[in-house]
């Protein structure tokens, strides 16, 4: 889904919270920009709160949050930071869904993205999925 309007970004953002988005709809992009809207309103809560709302939302769909599926803390805590700086660069005013645009654009838009910072084994340990784990190959840009 291409968001373009900061209305779809708010819409996606509450069916997740509230649990009502279909599962198919709960993509990459929709994972930044549930990110982007949470840390436009307060980064410190986002932090504190988007890891129980993956959580519910994954079990929500049938999914499960084990020590090999679900939610993984290092990748939202990595994801929040990367929307906050994304949201840092844009001119002041910028409509999100255009943040959301230019990150899913940039380095941080490849579902990959990670990987230039964390190795697979670190990245996808039990302990990075339970809590932060700061990245072993080089340190965030940001």
């Amino acid at each position: 889904m291409a968001f373009s309007s900061d209305t779809e970004i708010e819409r996606t953002t509450r069916g997740m919270i509230d649990r009502t988005l279909p599962k198919e709809g709960w993509t990459h992009e929709a994972h930044f920009a549930g990110a982007l809207w949470l840390v436009a309103a307060d980064f410190e809560a986002a932090q504190r709160d988007m890891p129980d709302m993956i959580r519910a939302y994954n079990e929500s769909v049938g999914g499960v949050n084990s020590e090999t599926e679900g939610y993984h803390e290092t990748i939202t805590q990595a994801s929040l930071r990367a929307a906050r700086h994304m949201l840092g660069s844009a001119k002041p005013d910028t409509p999100l869904y255009l943040v959301l645009q230019d990150l899913m654009a940039s380095e941080f838009g490849r579902s990959d993205w990670l990987l230039t910072y964390w190795s697979k084994p670190v990245l996808f340990s039990v302990e990075a999925r339970r809590e932060w784990v700061a990245p072993d190959l080089q340190p965030l840009p940001f």
